[in-house]
């Protein structure tokens, strides 16, 4: 089944060039996209199937054989974040071509929207896939162009400002990276991973820790590390809600995995792990205290995505079977999770008319679903019992203690503090949000307030109508929401074979030997 491997790079590059060639066709573009992304999501779990019973999938492009050519693995950690991530994408494309019929702007700007998402689709699965560090630059720079593109879209002046951040931070990142591939080639001759793996080893200790910390301030920029995560919650909130929430979702998850990926294959056991742990704990507690500070929905969002990447580095750091499994668990519960959040605030913004908590309230009345729409995924971001969320932390915890060393003591302590610090976030905006009464400057609603405090307590209050004009949410808005809350409540479900899924990936990636005898099947040259 190593055909197959490709196919979520080509599948959507493909589908991008089509739906460029569809401009002027709107409808045909949206299905085009559509079929692509599902294929992608198909294809995705095909992976995970085949790679979990035969071990990594090789495919070498070109024909050119490793390491002088490109190749592309999935191993079952690549091709779990292939699942999770074209599930997605394609349940964030759903919500906006709701979003653009609902707006009445199906040809601008959605006709340059679906060739770009295209593409950043595939900058994803090709980073995930990719089996050579110049192809994972590739791989990143491939999605940061698209980023660029629907970072701005509207062109106000609100978005090209936050854009041009964007673009500055992303190109130094991808400077620093690109001056670390050049150094790794330098002093191995190779960018092939498989191979860097016994080559990386035979160099001196400084040389290697000058690499790997190369290799991690490019991938802590992208993954909003603290201290490099200032841009993030100046750039993401002031994009159209799908765009939000797919950058929130996915893209600093890819720096995320980048991080994973070369710590484990690369520098296993390397003098970075104490580094990390204490970046892990910095990036929890100070995310989290920013969160709190926060009057908005979704700058609010934005600070808890900067702080439960902590958790992810917090297993990493650990480098033990245990914490690694529960860091690869939690990765795909915050890929779910986060994104269904910032779809929820979309919907917010678009039935209160902002997303500024001392403009908004009642929308637990106005709007039933929607309250549940954002209070179960806010629970489970949490980790209230029994959620993944829950599950997520408490094997972090665990692999903590087991650990018994006092930074781990001191990351458990961190973890448990951002937990309920998270808590009290997700609880002042319900308490703002939904459950106090109903601002009287949304929409649909001043009219009626006003007019029960001009005619005083002789006429009573009359209760504001949901079904007035504006105030019914479009479907494919709410069923696109509504399929990622189920999505995030089936992985409680299935978090029994998941974690399994998990900790044979984790176990793989401690070995090292299953990804370089699958490139390298007769010993790596």
């Amino acid at each position: 089944m190593t055909w197959l491997v490709p196919l979520p790079v080509v599948m959507p590059l493909l589908g991008a060039a089509l739906t460029l060639l569809l401009v002027a066709r709107p409808r045909a573009q949206r299905w085009v996209s559509l079929t692509v992304l599902t294929a992608t999501v198909a294809v995705a779990a095909t992976l995970l199937l085949f790679s979990s019973v035969d071990g990594p999938l090789v495919v070498e492009v070109g024909g050119w054989v490793a390491p002088l050519g490109i190749v592309l693995v999935a191993d079952q950690l690549a091709a779990l974040m292939l699942v999770v991530s074209a599930a997605v994408t394609l349940c964030v494309l759903v919500y906006s071509i709701g979003q653009g019929t609902a707006d009445g702007n199906e040809e601008t700007p959605l006709s340059v929207y679906h060739p770009t998402y295209l593409v950043l689709t595939a900058g994803v699965c090709n980073a995930f896939l990719s089996g050579d560090l110049f192809n994972l630059y590739v791989g990143f720079e491939i999605l940061l162009v698209a980023s660029y593109v629907l970072l701005t879209l509207g062109s106000t002046e609100t978005r090209i400002r936050a854009g041009t951040t964007y673009v500055v931070v992303s190109l130094l990142s991808s400077l620093i990276f690109l001056v670390a591939i050049g150094l790794v080639y330098a002093a191995t001759g190779t960018l092939n991973l498989a191979q860097l793996v016994d080559r990386l080893d035979a160099l001196p200790d400084d040389l290697r820790l000058v690499l790997q910390g190369m290799l991690l301030l490019a991938f802590g920029i992208k993954a909003a590390v603290f201290p490099l995560s200032a841009w993030l919650p100046d750039s993401y909130p002031t994009a159209p809600a799908p765009v939000t929430a797919v950058f929130a979702g996915l893209l600093t998850k890819v720096g995320v995995y980048a991080i994973i990926r070369t710590e484990t294959l690369l520098f296993p056991g390397g003098r970075t792990a104490d580094l990390l742990l204490v970046v892990a704990a910095l990036t929890m507690v100070v995310g989290i205290l920013g969160a709190v500070a926060q009057s908005d929905v979704k700058r609010l969002l934005s600070f808890t995505l900067i702080s439960h990447i902590g958790y992810m580095l917090f297993g990493v750091g650990l480098s033990t079977s245990l914490g690694l499994s529960a860091a690869i668990f939690y990765v795909v519960h915050h890929i779910t999770i986060q994104t269904t959040l910032f779809l929820a605030a979309g919907l917010v913004e678009r039935r209160g008319g902002s997303t500024a908590l001392d403009r908004l309230g009642g929308l637990a009345r106005l709007s039933p679903l929607l309250a549940v729409l954002f209070f179960l995924p806010a629970l489970n971001l949490a980790g209230i019992p029994p959620f993944s969320g829950f599950l997520g932390k408490l094997g972090l915890v665990q692999a903590g203690v087991d650990d018994g060393g006092p930074l781990a003591w001191t990351l458990v302590a961190g973890g448990l503090l951002t937990s309920l610090l998270t808590l009290y976030a997700i609880a002042r905006v319900w308490n703002l949000a939904f459950w106090r009464a109903p601002h009287p400057d949304m929409p649909n609603v001043g009219d009626t307030v006003r007019a029960a405090r001009t005619d005083g307590a002789e006429q009573p209050h009359r209760e504001p109508d949901p079904e007035a004009s504006g105030a019914v949410l479009p479907r494919l808005m709410i069923g696109s929401t509504a399929a990622l809350v189920v999505l995030g409540l089936a992985l409680t479900v299935v978090a029994g074979p998941l974690f399994d899924i998990s900790t044979d990936a984790a176990d793989d990636l401690l070995r090292r030997t299953p990804y370089v005898e699958a490139v390298f099947p007769d010993g790596a040259p």
